[in-house]
């Protein structure tokens, strides 16, 4: 090499990385780094699909901290007493500390021995789970904590599937993070679903054993502790066997956790089972239409179910206080049951109440129909077969019986031959014991309906609207639209005492005919049974006799307009009836509840009133909920008398009859009882007011009336309008009826009278002719010729002296305050006065 020459060499230099780029750099190419990326993105992934398919939809466990399980209304009379229960499962609400610690030790020991060790999951629990699943290839069951299963039932359902438990750990692990253990125990012991339609512990106590949770034994509450597994596996009428095994499992884990000593365990596992057979509530069959009423009347209110509301019939948990007097409803419903059988009896057999198929067993089919009846001692049966002593009845109790054919020889209504040979087996019937065998009754074909209220304040105190509601869930009595007959009549002369009429007025009881037009010619009235006119009468007398022909004179006399109008204030009719002359005789339709409204009505002088069914409805937590104005009456009940003045509530009700002409007609109807259509009430001994009525046909029979306390009303007919026949009428049928409630109802009822509003004046006048009487008294005699009537002051008959001067008026009694002297001291009238009535 030259020493001239000059290197061309190139040299690179690099210069080594370093941090976590360098480390990157110099492991990324390692097998080892490669396996943990893959597994950290898997593991990412996992969990991705997990947020995904599972945690993203889930529930808030927030709600739970005020869940409020569904929890049955309950129904009570006026006096307070339990008398129904509207409920799809027995459930009730209890706290955690109210639960026996032994009892919550028997469920820790079957379902959950670690619960107050965990964290809501049960890992070893949820692997060995899993892989049994996947080795039987079935979906996992079973290990889920008492945390998981509140999860499960109040949160996300019973699904049975992987992703069920996987939303379950989750939940459960949240839960466990925003509850305490003793409140997720009171959850679960609350809603847990233990068979016998018993949601809940305290429920399931009743429904097995027939007592408080409190009074149970050991080994009645280690059974109950078996039934979250399956309910019927364990059901004692079935399995009785199995399980007591499980439960002296259950007995074994308490022991072998501590919570028992072995004396007890010995004694726990010999001891029987001790169950009572399935029971329905004891209150179940009170007030059958009544109860039904009030359910319709909530659910339309607040909501049937608990999507509805948080105050729904079947889930809110209400406390309903109905005016429903359990005493008086006994004598309506007996009244006219009684009444249905008299006119009934007589014309054969009804026929089966219903039918059911027996061929595979009889009971089951049977307690289905959920048919009973409660009428003195009959009760329902089914005909299972005949043999040579007669046929074989069944009973929901699982007892039989024999019903021979000397006790069901009844003819067949419409038919013909014994009844004994018309029965098939699965015929539901009516039975009643006659020593030692059955006979067979029928129940009525003919039906009606019997509302009472009480006319101070609209509440209605009984409904009967049928039979049997259990064999009849149609309520006549608010459901049934029919033509109530003459008993429109007072509202009609209602109506003529607001246009100036006086029960004294004198109208011609005589043909009455209308022209209808050209196509339809003369319409001519008459009296029921084509009774001949009268001739000329006072008012008074032809509401009495019930007579047709004046109150169709007294309509056209004052105009129909007048009179529908006024049977719509009174809310006989929702809209008014046309202005047709046959209206004023009871042709328009209307319910029994709605007459009943119109003569409390009257007898409130003219003030409207709302029938109602509920006093108060409470929710589950005591606060009142409906009426939405109710509220507490501040120093009600007091110990003592202050001294202060009387308390008078104060009237906002209406006026829809002016009060002087509500109390005419008031005052007119004593009149029927006294001496017209309905004298079989006469003898009760104190004031009534009332009117009978018979439909065209006649196809119904009708009384309403009552005292100034109550005021009752009913009809009977059939469903589809049948002649009753030509005997039938409301002072012979219904008038009875009303009688043998009246006996017993009014036995013991202070005797009043009804008041007079202020500025009534009550004149003694010749009952026959009308004319004010100079000199003469009236007399108890109801049939005496002078009477105290009715007037108002612009209206009251004055006495004439010769001449044609004007004379002292004859004697009166009145309300309205006349003029006397400054000086003279205050007397009782004028205290009346003040009052706003005479009694």
């Amino acid at each position: 090499m030259a020493d001239g020459s000059i290197s061309s060499e190139k040299v690179t230099i690099k210069r080594g990385a370093s941090g976590i780029r360098g480390w990157y750099g110099r492991v990324h190419r390692r097998w080892w780094f490669r396996i943990l990326a893959w597994l950290a993105l898997l593991a990412g992934l996992f969990w991705f699909l997990v947020w995904v398919l599972i945690a993203r939809n889930l529930p808030s466990v927030d709600s739970l901290r005020a869940y409020e399980p569904p929890l049955p209304t309950n129904v009570r009379s006026a006096d307070g007493l339990p008398i129904h229960s509207y409920a799809r499962e027995r459930r009730v609400q209890l706290s955690y500390a109210e639960y026996p610690k032994q009892l919550v030790e028997a469920f820790l020991s079957a379902e959950d021995k670690t619960f107050f060790s965990h964290h809501g999951i049960d890992i070893p629990g949820l692997a060995r789970a899993a892989f049994q699943g996947i080795v039987s290839g079935s979906t996992p069951r079973g290990t889920s904590t008492i945390t998981q299963q509140v999860a499960k039932n109040l949160l996300i359902g019973n699904e049975v599937s992987y992703l069920r438990k996987g939303k379950e750990a989750i939940l459960a692990w949240k839960i466990e993070n925003t509850l305490s253990k003793e409140h997720i125990l009171e959850l679960y012991l609350n809603s847990i679903e233990l068979g016998r339609n018993a949601g809940g512990v305290e429920a399931a106590s009743q429904a097995y054993f027939g007592k408080e949770l409190n009074k149970l034994s050991l080994p009645q509450m280690a059974y109950l502790a078996i039934l979250p597994k399956g309910p019927a596996n364990y059901a004692p009428e079935r399995h009785e066997d199995r399980a007591i095994e499980r439960r002296n499992w259950v007995l074994g884990q308490m022991l072998a956790n501590g919570f028992i000593t072995q004396t007890d365990h010995a004694e726990a596992v010999s001891a029987p089972l001790g169950t009572v057979p399935r029971q329905t509530p004891k209150y179940e069959r009170v007030g059958g239409y009544f109860v039904e009423e009030v359910r319709r009347q909530l659910i339309d209110k607040f909501g049937e179910k608990s999507e509805d509301g948080p105050n729904s019939v079947y889930g809110g948990g209400l406390w309903v206080r109905t005016s429903l007097d359990p005493r008086l409803q006994q004598y309506a419903q007996k009244a006219l049951r009684d009444g249905l059988l008299r006119y009934d009896r007589g014309r054969g057999w009804s026929g089966p109440i219903n039918h059911v198929e027996v061929a595979s067993g009889w009971l089951q089919p049977f307690l289905n129909t959920n048919i009973g009846v409660d009428y003195e001692d009959w009760r329902a049966a089914v005909a299972i077969a005949r043999n040579a002593g007669g046929w074989e009845i069944g009973f929901d109790n699982g007892q039989t019986g024999t019903l021979p054919r000397s006790l069901a020889t009844m003819p067949v209504r419409g038919q013909g031959g014994e009844a004994f040979d018309a029965i098939k087996p699965g015929d539901i019937l009516a039975v009643a014991p006659e020593g030692a065998s059955w006979a067979l009754r029928s129940i009525p074909k003919v039906s009606g309906g019997f509302v009472v209220e009480d006319p101070r304040n609209g509440r209605v105190l009984a409904m009967q609207g049928g039979f049997d509601s259990r064999l009849q869930s149609f309520n006549r009595a608010t459901q049934a639209q029919r033509q109530p007959g003459s008993t429109i009549k007072p509202l009609v002369y209602a109506a003529a005492m607001e246009q100036g009429l006086t029960p004294a007025t004198i109208v011609n009881d005589a043909p009455f005919c209308v022209w209808q037009g050209a196509g339809l010619g003369n319409k001519c009235f008459r009296n029921f049974g084509n009774q001949r006119g009268a001739g000329p009468k006072t008012l008074r007398w032809g509401v009495e006799q019930s007579r047709n022909l004046m109150t169709v004179q007294v309509a056209n006399q004052i105009g129909m307009d007048k009179v529908v109008d006024l049977i719509q204030r009174v809310g006989i009719s929702k809209q008014k009836f046309p202005n047709y002359l046959s209206y004023a005789l009871g042709a328009g339709e209307t319910t029994v509840l709605r007459m009943v409204n119109a003569y409390s009505i009257l007898v409130n002088h003219g003030r409207a009133l709302n029938p109602t069914v509920i006093d108060f409805v409470q929710n589950r937590r005591g606060q009142v909920i409906f009426p939405e104005n109710w509220r507490a009456c501040d120093r009600c009940n007091a110990r003592d008398y202050d001294g202060g003045a009387m308390p008078r509530p104060v009237t906002r009700a209406r006026q829809v009859v002016e009060p002087m002409s509500a109390y005419q007609i008031v005052h007119i109807t004593e009149g029927v009882i006294q001496r017209g259509t309905a004298t079989t009430l006469r003898d009760l001994g104190r004031p009534i007011m009332g009117k009978t009525g018979t439909t065209s046909g006649p196809t119904d029979v009708w009384f309403v009336g009552g005292t100034p306390q109550m005021i009752g009303g009913l009809y009977l007919g059939y469903d589809s309008p049948t002649n009753l026949g030509g005997y039938a009428q409301g002072g012979s049928i219904a008038a009875p009826i009303f009688k043998q409630f009246a006996i017993p109802a009014f036995k013991d009822m202070e005797v009043l009278p009804f008041t007079a509003p202020a500025g009534i004046r009550m004149v003694r006048i010749d009952r026959a002719s009308g004319r004010k009487v100079p000199g003469g008294w009236p007399t108890s005699d109801p049939l005496a010729s002078v009477i105290w009537e009715a007037f108002k002051p612009d209206v009251e008959p004055q006495r004439r002296r010769r001449g044609g001067q004007e004379g002292e008026a004859a004697e009166t009694r009145t309300v309205q305050k006349k003029a006397a002297p400054a000086t003279r001291a205050p007397s009782d009238s004028d205290f009346l006065q003040r009052e706003g009535g005479i009694y």
